[in-house]
């Protein structure tokens, strides 16, 4: 099928657009600059000029294809306004819902796992309470699942907080090796025993080539491949790869060491993929998110 790509030029994006290709589909990717016109060209992928803002745009890819896998996403900073992205990506899965109402088409939109339900097993068919970390992004799964009521295969597909892999710039791990060396230590909070669910990007990849293909309307699905890493692991992991020492911070010295971070770093966010596995035969492969951090992708 003829694949229409928001965000295929990103991190995840463009390693979904490889997937798709190298499955027989056709791109049909989204780029708002000649540099990323120049990279789908590369590809393999057309072209089509225009960006998550531009409503217009988005319709007619929209129109142009047999289905949608929404990746694009403005990444965590701490100049993000968060709630002005939570609306533009609200705005944007809308009208690409609504232009294919009454299809049958699948469209595949990125969400996420992380604050979901700290401290418990989260597994895809708990529903999500709203929490400081999930209300601006609740709406938008909201949105996508009741797709399904407008004859729109729709699937929701929930990425683990960190997708691994070379070539992560801006993603959580590559922020907390920024952190570490822009500060001398590689720290986590209290005993780092709370965890977070990892996924290698072309893993992860797989997934949402597979919920394109055949998941039903309304599929929440899980891209994890690790249940969960401890975050001491992780800082240790780091502390190796960096060459510096780790340190255990209290809950008031981590907020000042992490800033826009320290909520995150203290999450215990254990995620469950079963159900995903069993449902749609996905069995990642990838490394994990130690062996990444070790061979040295999150160095520079």
């Amino acid at each position: 099928m003829r694949v229409f790509v928001p965000g295929a030029t990103g991190y995840i994006g463009s390693a979904v657009v490889r997937e798709l290709l190298t499955a027989g589909h056709r791109v049909l990717g989204l780029a708002r600059s000649d540099a990323s016109a120049a990279a789908l060209t590369r590809a393999g992928a057309d072209v089509h000029r225009g960006d998550v803002e531009d409503l217009d745009s988005l319709r007619a890819g929209t129109a142009a294809a047999d289905g949608v896998v929404y990746t694009a996403n403005k990444h965590i900073s701490e100049t993000t306004d968060s709630a002005q992205r939570a609306k533009v990506e609200l705005t944007a899965v809308d009208t690409i819902g609504a232009e294919l109402a009454g299809t049958g088409k699948p469209f595949v939109v990125t969400s996420g796992v992380i604050g979901r339900t700290p401290g418990q097993l989260l597994t895809e068919d708990v529903p999500a309470a709203p929490t400081p970390l999930t209300a601006l992004r609740l709406p938008v799964e909201r949105s996508v699942l009741a797709m399904a009521d407008h004859d729109v295969r729709a699937s929701s597909l929930c990425l683990a907080p960190t997708v691994h892999g070379e070539g992560d710039s801006r993603g959580f791990i590559s922020l907390l090796s920024a952190t570490a060396r822009r500060t001398g230590v590689s720290a986590f909070v209290g005993d780092g025993a709370n965890r977070w669910s990892a996924v290698h990007r072309d893993d992860a990849a797989v997934l949402f080539r597979l919920a394109l293909e055949s998941a039903p309307a309304g599929t929440r699905l899980h891209a994890v491949a690790e249940e969960g890493v401890p975050l001491k692991d992780i800082a240790e992991a780091i502390a190796r790869d960096l060459d510096l020492p780790t340190a255990s911070l209290t809950t008031e010295e981590a907020t000042s060491h992490f800033g826009f971070l320290a909520p995150l770093v203290a999450l215990d966010n254990p995620t469950s993929s079963a159900l995903t596995r069993a449902r749609f035969g996905w069995r990642p492969t990838g490394p994990d998110l130690i062996a990444d951090i070790d061979a040295g992708h999150y160095s520079a």
